[in-house]
């Protein structure tokens, strides 16, 4: 009885290139396999729907997100997503960050990893593993 009421668990990829995006989750469903269920989203207001749209029925463990992307930068995106949803782990994907962006992170959305592009596929994963305790 215990197990029907345990909600999914959900990875969001959110960066503004699409090869980026179907990248992370081939490397996150090859690393991770089928544990959780893996959306994408092209921009931060993309991932606010989807976040909207699945936070009654599913569990957001993990949000990866790019820096640089239109409408909003990824620092920002994960500030207010760790003001509203404090116990999902953020971790930034950036090729151009700057520092200041990433102590904001740091410091206002819990950012537990920042990893440079093009990043390494096993330290990828192995952040992911630790963020969420899994072995």
């Amino acid at each position: 009885m215990y197990l029907c009421s345990m909600k999914k668990k959900l990875i969001l990829c959110v960066d503004d290139e699409k090869v980026v995006l179907n990248s992370l989750v081939q490397q996150l469903q090859s690393g991770l396999g089928n544990a959780y269920l893996y959306e994408i989203a092209e921009s931060a207001a993309e991932a606010w729907e989807i976040i909207d749209e699945v936070q009654n029925e599913i569990e957001m463990v993990l949000i990866i997100s790019d820096w640089l992307m239109p409408g909003m930068k990824g620092d920002e995106f994960l500030v207010i997503l760790h003001q509203r949803f404090p116990s999902v782990v953020t971790i930034m994907l950036t090729g151009q960050a700057d520092e200041d962006a990433i102590k904001n992170a740091q410091n206002h959305a819990n950012l537990y990893a920042c990893l440079r592009k093009p990043w390494d596929k096993d330290d990828l994963i192995q952040n992911i593993r630790k963020a969420l305790q899994i072995s």
